[in-house]
């Protein structure tokens, strides 16, 4: 791992704090990691995303990784980048995300880099 993946993993990932403060999740979101890596990164998402047909459809890969046994969070297994491209496509609300499939997305994503 290079220096510059290294602080990229710390600043998008965060320290682990140990005060409860630090673990509790704003209302009306849930905490997901994001990544098939031995230390994924931690988001806080509106709960309302995980209706959304492309984020279900990134939950049913993630089962087929993960299983759908959790430890306080939902695991994601996505490039986090790809992820954070879904966020902010969720975040504008557009409608052609809910006509975009996962492979759409993906290769939406792939033709931005």
């Amino acid at each position: 791992m290079t220096t510059i993946e290294l602080w990229k993993k710390i600043l998008c990932c965060g320290l682990k704090r140990s005060s409860s403060r630090a673990n509790r999740v704003q209302q009306g979101h849930v905490r997901v990691y994001v990544g098939k890596q031995e230390f994924p990164c931690k988001f806080e998402v509106e709960a309302n995303y995980l209706n959304h047909p492309l984020f279900e459809n990134l939950l049913e890969l993630s089962s087929e990784e993960f299983g759908y046994s959790y430890d306080g969070a939902l695991r994601i297994a996505c490039e986090i980048d790809l992820f954070e491209y879904l966020l902010d496509l969720l975040k504008s609300r557009n409608p052609a995300a809910h006509y975009m499939d996962l492979q759409d997305l993906i290769s939406k994503f792939n033709d931005r880099h």
